[in-house]
């Protein structure tokens, strides 16, 4: 087997390409919080064949960022939910309290009473 050799010109050719796709992907781009993830890429017809991997490469990036926004959103949200219970969980014990107390000062009354009507 033989190594092709990359001409100095090729080389040129290739890193002229790259720049161009990441100054094409700069003046596309927006802020990578304002994406949503799950919307699907529209073909771009300016963009052309030699820059498709280079457009991947930062779309695997723009994803990972996405990607880890997502998990920290849903460990936000992950925790909303337990603080949420575990309030609603405090407030349960609170009118158990509560109930128990009621009742303890319904006996007294009744006692009381009764005691009061015995005299």
């Amino acid at each position: 087997m033989t190594a092709t050799a990359v001409r100095p010109d090729d080389e040129l050719r290739i890193s002229i390409r790259i720049a161009a796709a990441k100054a094409d992907s700069r003046l596309h781009d927006t802020a990578h919080h304002e994406q949503d993830p799950t919307m699907t890429p529209i073909a771009d017809p300016a963009v052309r064949p030699e820059q498709t991997s280079e457009l991947t490469l930062q779309n695997r990036t723009r994803d990972m960022h996405l990607m880890h926004e997502a998990m920290a959103r849903a460990h936000m949200q992950h925790l909303h939910h337990e603080a949420e219970h575990e309030r609603l969980a405090r407030r349960l014990v609170n009118a158990q309290r509560l109930r128990r107390r009621a009742e303890r000062a319904s006996l007294r009354a009744r006692r009381a009473l009764a005691v009061a009507l015995m005299q």
